[in-house]
């Protein structure tokens, strides 16, 4: 008796193109968060551009968690979603949840970002510029992931 190969889920076609944007967002924001690693470490207040509050954000306590950066918080969280992204036309289990995966690390990285902006509006007093980046790329990628999940349960 001949074994049957697992069948993959690709993204449907009607899917690609999201799936392809929410890649590059997730690419752009993996960049930024290396950026302001780098920017974390080397403290080269040239790398903000002119802009002040960049530097105020990036030394302020809130800038870590313990002695962890938020900037690798954010890299590891743009890099699992690169990874569900990956797995999706390898795997029948992300190929078939791979939205709703990217759905709940979005959320989760869209209340992080929030928090964050609120912290750098209320509490510093100072906005960087990167951070804003890097919460308007998680922000589409949320955005995307849900019209993504949306559309898996109209089909």
């Amino acid at each position: 008796m001949a074994r049957r190969m697992k069948k993959t889920t690709a993204p449907k076609t009607n899917d690609k193109a999201f799936y392809w944007v929410s890649i590059v967002l997730s690419i752009l924001g993996a960049a930024d968060a290396i950026y302001l690693i780098v920017l974390k470490y080397s403290h080269n207040t040239a790398m903000c551009l002119g802009n002040g509050g960049c530097a105020t954000v990036n030394d302020s306590p809130y800038s870590q968690i313990g002695a962890v950066p938020i900037a690798l918080i954010g890299l590891l969280g743009y890099l699992a979603i690169l990874g569900v992204h990956f797995l999706e036309p390898r795997s029948r289990l992300f190929g078939e949840n791979g939205p709703l995966f990217t759905f709940g690390m979005g959320l989760t990285g869209v209340a992080f970002s929030a928090y964050l902006t609120y912290i750098e509006l209320y509490v510093i007093d100072a906005i960087c510029p990167f951070c804003v980046a890097s919460a308007v790329f998680i922000t589409l990628v949320f955005i995307i992931a849900s019209i993504r999940l949306v559309k898996q349960f109209a089909s």
